[in-house]
């Protein structure tokens, strides 16, 4: 008699026999398929590293665009001065993210050069120079240009010695009370080493006199990042007043004023104002990570404690103060920012919130687009019947986020026909109507998904808290793919209807940040179509589940197919052109980098292709080189809003194809994220998209020119000197002429 085979026990040793294995199987070839392999196109010609400019380089220039703004005496004056704050913002995360990271290569010894040619130790020679360049200008805009205009307008940044005795009186009394008891001097002895200086924190470093002995010993004091920077002492009715004086004093400027009452019994010999930046770059080994959310907190604690990169010090330091704090910090020459007070000039945000409004930009208010309302009033429409009428497409801040996609994920919440919805949020403010759809619908017994991308950097410890928020209340958590970063924009809600179940979607190039929406330019469509809905579908089946050989057919997904759909079209372009048809690409990104994409825009351009690219930040590619890129022109739009929104079009013989959605043009992008992009399919959408285009290059509107050497140079004024249109402007006006 033959024993059969225990199948039940085989199975059980082959699944359960290892627990930890099962938990852990969970790897990025198991949910996505392994990203492109793509060759860059053979260019015709001998061009080579060199027809790629610098991304550090070009980073810092884009900045400067920033700094040119807050130099130009024709905007606004506090619109000014908060430009001079978001550079300072812009220089902090570039120093503890960028430069961090070619500081850690060289440090390893991974000495690759980039992709422009340059090896690590060229590029931090390079950016030492620009940044010490950029920083320098940047104070003499504020101390030159700006700051005489604000005094004109009677807001002044003022002293200790130029206040009167109340005033003196009044900041005394805030001092004890809001300020000495969260003060905490440290001492520097044998007993008490060199104190730990966090990272973007303002320091004043003290040198007290003992009166019995006469010998000098230095203390840290730490300026508290919970108050204000800059103290009101007129009160905000002064500040807010065209007619009254407004003066600020810097914190710093009322704790140095009493230092006596921190250091009783020591005379306080001098005192200076410093500031450290540090890596702050995460890093985490998430296949090693049994749980990604506490292997980030960890890691959020860790990011305090990055070795330094920057130290900027007031131009009139101590020799012996500044040589003291290079050694303890560890800082090289080059890292070392003299400049003048005050240090930091992101405290100028407070200043420029004042409520002046002859000093800020005309207040807005964003209508209802059009294609979901024809009144276009600001009342949120019924986005379920408008979608199945036509696709919608948005354009933010000029249409309405509250109104629209707000209003989609809220009244989906509240329709008992609504089945299900699915959400992607990478960033997200912290009062956010988004989550709170996301929790009534499940709190109602909808079947809800959000994927959370809990490594947003700067926003992981929010998205951290959201996460565990939606867990509570029901919603089904889940935090992407293993090595990748889930970054598309997209929302999916499964109706019952009349005819049976129905998709509606949402796919954006910004994020679901209701805060950001108000300045932040974005696009975004709202779609029930059958296929986008499809595919849609998935993709979020892809990023909760596994699904690696998961197809699209209306959507370009990242890391699998987008970079390679983007060719696709471009040399599609090249065969039109060569047949005699009609040809033409445009992009508009954040930033192009990806030398795959660059070359083959390169080869277009080659052919005789007609490129146009808008960039709002960093550019490698250079246009305008003879034989190679003489078709490219490449332009950039800054201002009141943050040009955020990604557009490909593509001439098409005719027919143009027009796509929107998250990805910029990196390797970040097109290989360690997930990204999408929906083709616009509407023809009154493509002319708008193509129109896009039009006003943002047309020579009679503002923008930046770059040239085949990587400069970027300002086109604003006409020949009369008169300013050009703004193109924000622009869009701002064509939604108001519509409401009357």
């Amino acid at each position: 008699m033959t024993t059969q085979p225990d199948t039940r026990v085989q199975t059980s040793n082959h699944i359960g026999g290892d627990i930890n294995k099962i938990e852990r199987a969970e790897t990025r070839v198991d949910r996505i398929d392994i990203g492109e392999k793509i060759k860059l196109p053979n260019l015709a010609g001998d061009f080579g590293s060199d027809r790629f400019l610098d991304r550090e380089t070009s980073w810092i220039e884009f900045n400067t665009r920033v700094l040119e703004l807050a130099e130009d005496p024709h905007l606004f004056l506090l619109e000014r001065l908060n430009f001079l704050s978001i550079v300072t913002s812009n220089l902090d995360e570039f120093f503890m993210v960028r430069v961090a990271g070619l500081k850690r290569r060289i440090a390893t010894g991974i000495a690759v050069p980039a992709p422009s040619g340059l090896t690590p130790e060229e590029q931090m020679e390079e950016i030492a120079e620009a940044a010490h360049a950029l920083q320098e200008r940047q104070a003499r805009v504020f101390h030159e240009q700006v700051y005489p205009e604000l005094e004109k307008e009677k807001i002044r940044i003022v002293g200790w010695d130029d206040l009167e005795d109340a005033a003196k009186e009044k900041l005394t009394r805030f001092f004890r009370a809001e300020l000495f008891p969260i003060l905490t001097p440290l001492a520097v002895d044998p007993a008490h080493p060199f104190p730990y200086i966090s990272g973007l924190s303002l320091n004043l470093a003290v040198i007290v006199r003992n009166p019995q002995t006469g010998k000098e010993l230095f203390a840290r004091l730490k300026v508290p990042e919970t108050i204000d920077r800059m103290i009101s002492i007129d009160g905000s009715r002064a500040v807010n007043s065209s007619s009254s004086e407004a003066r600020f004093i810097p914190l710093e400027a009322i704790i140095a004023q009493h230092l006596d009452v921190l250091f009783p019994g020591m005379e306080v010999v001098e005192h200076h104002a410093f500031r450290v930046t540090r890596n702050e770059d995460l890093e985490v080994e998430e296949d090693d990570a049994e749980n990604l959310l506490k292997a980030l907190e960890k890691e959020l604690l860790r990011r305090r404690f990055g070795p330094p990169v920057r130290l900027e010090v007031e131009d009139t330091i101590n020799p012996n103060i500044l040589d003291l704090l290079v050694s303890e910090l560890g800082i090289d020459g080059h890292e070392i920012y003299k400049l003048p007070a005050p240090l930091d000039m992101r405290g100028f945000a407070a200043i420029a919130k004042a409520n002046r409004p002859a000093l800020h930009y005309p207040k807005h208010v964003a209508h209802t687009s059009r294609w979901l309302n024809a009144n276009e009033t600001s009342k949120a429409a019924d986005v379920f019947g408008a979608a199945r009428e036509h696709d919608v497409l948005l354009h933010h801040p000029y249409d309405s986020f509250a109104t629209s996609v707000q209003a989609f994920l809220e009244q989906a919440a509240a329709d008992p026909n609504v089945q299900a919805i699915k959400q992607t949020l990478y960033r997200t403010s912290g009062d956010s109507p988004i989550v709170d759809a996301l929790i009534e619908a499940a709190e109602s017994g909808k079947q809800v998904l959000a994927l959370v991308e809990i490594k947003a950097r700067f926003d992981e410890q929010a998205n951290i808290e959201w996460a565990r928020k939606l867990e509570r209340a029901g919603v089904h958590v889940v935090y992407g793919i293993v090595g990748l970063k889930t970054h598309c924009k997209l929302s999916l809600v499964v109706r019952k209807e009349a005819d049976g179940l129905r998709r509606y979607c949402h796919i954006g190039t910004g994020n679901y940040h209701p805060s950001t929406a108000r300045f932040y330019e974005d696009l975004g469509l709202i779609t029930c179509d059958q296929q986008i809905g499809e595919d849609v579908s998935r993709l979020f089946n892809q990023l909760s589940g596994y699904a690696p050989k998961t197809t699209y057919k209306q959507l370009l997904v990242a890391p699998r197919s987008l970079r390679s759909g983007l060719i696709d079209n471009i040399n599609k372009e090249i065969e039109h052109k060569l047949a005699g048809q009609k040809a033409k690409i445009q992009i508009k990104c954040n930033s192009m980098v990806d030398e795959a994409i660059i070359d083959s825009l390169y080869r277009a351009s080659q052919a005789g292709v007609e490129v146009n690219v808008i960039v709002r930040g960093i550019c490698a590619l250079r246009p305008g080189v003879p034989g190679l890129s003489e078709n490219i022109k490449v332009r950039s739009v800054l201002g009141r809003f943050l040009e955020h929104s990604r557009v490909f079009t593509f001439e098409n013989g005719g027919s143009p194809k027009t796509y929107i959605g998250s990805a910029d043009m990196m390797h970040r992008n097109l290989d360690r994220r997930v990204e999408a992009l929906v083709q616009v399919k509407a023809p009154t959408h493509v002319k708008y998209l193509l129109d896009m285009f039009d006003n943002y290059i047309s020579p009679k509107t503002s923008n930046w020119h770059l040239d085949a050497n990587g400069k970027w140079e300002r086109h604003h004024l006409n020949k009369d000197g008169q300013p050009l249109l703004d193109v924000q402007a622009f869009y701002l006006s064509s939604r108001n002429k519509k409401k009357k």
